[in-house]
Order: C-alpha cells, then sequence, then structure tokens
C-alpha cells in the first residue's frame, strides 16, 4: 500500500491516459454538429478550455508570478503554439483527409517532443522508446488505414492541397510537441502545473476565440452546436488539459506525448461503437500495436 502511494509517476502515467482518452471522444461528438466547421469547434473548445483554465489557476498564477516573469521568452513560444495547433490541425484534415492529416499530426508529435528534449534537454533517447515510438506509430498509421481506404487511394485530393495539408500536419505535430514541451520546462523551473497550463492556454484562448467572427457564424444556429461545443470545452480541452498537465509534474514530455497516441485508438473504438463505422482487419492489428507500445511505455521508468 505505501509502495503504490510512493511512486507518484504511476499517478501521473494514469493521469495522462485520462486525458488522451477524453481527447479520444472529441471526433465521434463533433458528428452530432455536421454543419459547424471544424476549425470553428477547434478554436471554440481549445480557446474556451484554455479561458476556463486560466480563470481555475489565476491565484497560482499570482503566487508564482515572480519565475513566471522570468521566463517571458518561452511562455511566449507556447502560447502561440496553442493558438497556431488547432488551426493547423483541423486544416490539415480539410486539405488532405482525415486519414493523413491525422496520422501526420499524432505521429510526428513524438519524434519532435524527443528531439526537443535531446537537443535543448540532452537527454538520451533509450532503446525501449524507440521501440514504443515505432510500435506507436505503425499503430496508428494501420489503424487509419483499417478506418478509412478511400482518403489514401482516391485521386480526388489535389497533390498541391494534399502537400500542404501534409505540411500544416506536420505544424501542428510541431506545435503540438512545443506546448507540451514548454509546460513541462515551466513545471521543472518551479511554476505550478496549474499556472504553467493555465498562462499558456488561457494566453493562446484571447488569439483563438476571435477566430470564431470567421469560422462560427453558424455557431447559435442549432442547440446542439452549443452542446457539442460546451462538452468540447468543458471535458477534453479544459478537465483533459487539467489532468495533462498535472501529468507532466513526473512524466517526461516525450513519454507523455507517445502515451497520447492512445487517443486515436480511443477515436476508433467509439466511431465503431456509436457512430457505426467499419474497420478493417488492418486496423485491428493496429490496435494491437498501439496496446503493446502504451503496455511498454508502462513498464518504463
Amino acid at each position: 500500500m505505501s509502495h503504490s502511494i510512493s511512486n507518484p509517476s504511476s499517478y501521473g502515467f494514469i493521469a495522462v491516459l485520462l486525458a488522451a482518452f477524453l481527447w479520444g471522444t472529441t471526433g465521434t461528438i463533433a458528428t452530432f454538429a455536421p454543419n459547424l466547421s471544424p476549425l470553428a469547434i477547434g478554436a471554440a473548445a481549445m480557446g474556451g478550455g484554455g479561458l476556463l483554465q486560466a480563470i481555475l489557476a489565476r491565484k497560482s498564477i499570482k503566487n508564482n508570478i515572480a519565475q513566471i516573469n522570468s521566463n517571458l521568452v518561452i511562455l511566449a513560444i507556447g502560447v502561440i503554439s496553442v493558438f497556431i495547433y488547432p488551426l493547423a490541425f483541423y486544416s490539415s484534415m480539410h486539405l488532405a483527409g482525415i486519414t493523413i492529416g491525422t496520422v501526420v499530426s499524432i505521429g510526428t508529435a513524438p519524434l519532435f517532443t524527443a528531439l526537443l528534449e535531446r537537443f535543448f534537454d540532452h537527454k538520451k533517447l533509450s532503446i525501449k522508446w524507440f521501440i514504443c515510438f515505432v510500435l506507436g506509430i505503425s499503430g496508428v498509421i494501420l489503424l487509419s488505414l483499417g478506418e478509412s481506404h478511400s482518403s489514401i487511394s482516391s485521386g480526388k485530393i489535389k497533390n498541391e492541397g494534399q502537400i500542404l495539408g501534409i505540411f500544416l500536419g506536420a505544424l501542428a505535430g510541431l506545435t503540438y510537441a512545443l506546448y507540451s514541451w514548454i509546460a513541462k520546462k515551466l513545471i521543472d523551473r518551479g511554476i505550478d502545473s496549474k499556472a504553467s497550463m493555465g498562462l499558456i492556454f488561457g494566453i493562446g484562448s484571447l488569439f483563438l476565440l476571435p477566430t470564431l467572427f470567421f469560422t462560427g457564424g453558424n455557431l447559435f444556429d442549432e442547440n446542439i452546436n452549443i452542446y457539442v461545443v460546451g462538452y468540447m470545452m468543458l471535458i477534453p480541452m479544459f478537465l483533459g488539459y487539467v489532468l495533462f498537465g498535472y501529468g507532466l509534474k513526473t512524466v517526461p514530455a516525450s513519454k507523455a506525448i507517445t502515451l497520447t497516441l492512445f487517443e486515436p485508438l480511443v477515436a476508433a473504438v467509439l466511431a465503431i461503437a456509436l457512430v457505426g463505422e467499419k474497420l478493417a482487419t488492418i486496423g485491428w492489428i493496429g490496435m494491437i500495436f498501439i496496446s503493446l507500445c502504451l503496455a511498454l511505455l508502462s513498464k518504463t521508468k
């Protein structure tokens, strides 16, 4: 009993997995508001959730103001990353297709995070992490192929748009890695996790929410739009990132981002169970690969 309590990293591991589970529900929930722009959903959810995080963390931000003032440069990079991420991610899926956009965005993030830790924190990448990374990325690719054959095989997507979509997917992966790594850096430098996440996402929300004037013109046309955005804002983007910030206290950023490969697995299961999507055999193999990746990560120290 005392042994499990004295191992806070296990709580961080569970917190990151719970966050990934909540993020995995967003695709299924978004299907209930088909007339709402994905850009509007992303901006409203991440912007609104970020604002709530800032409100929750206001006392902690005030108490950590001295440390915050000495980290303004990396804080600004984190804020810019939070602003860019949802816009790049949803634009990538629009231009390159959901399958390719998701694979590039989610697949590149763990690699970018590991590179940030390697070059800026001088952390060595273990063989076990590399095996987990290969298993996880392979699983995401196979899972995506199993979910949709047409988005890759179809010739309807223009090459120029697809290339731009892939670039935006890589940009989404980089910005996701950046704001996660920066949040971890701020926590490691003595700033409370609530203050770190609240500042990065709170200030980012001030840039994201105004984009709704251009993308969310029909936000209030149907009640279901409000319900969907409300759920996205409160559960995945607010509660999810609070859990993620808690997990970053004890889990390295590269491991945390790799753990979030659990997100597409959850998304696929929910799409099959609730939306009625079909999954080819190759997709089930992908699920096994992701599960092996997570099982191996749970054994790493």
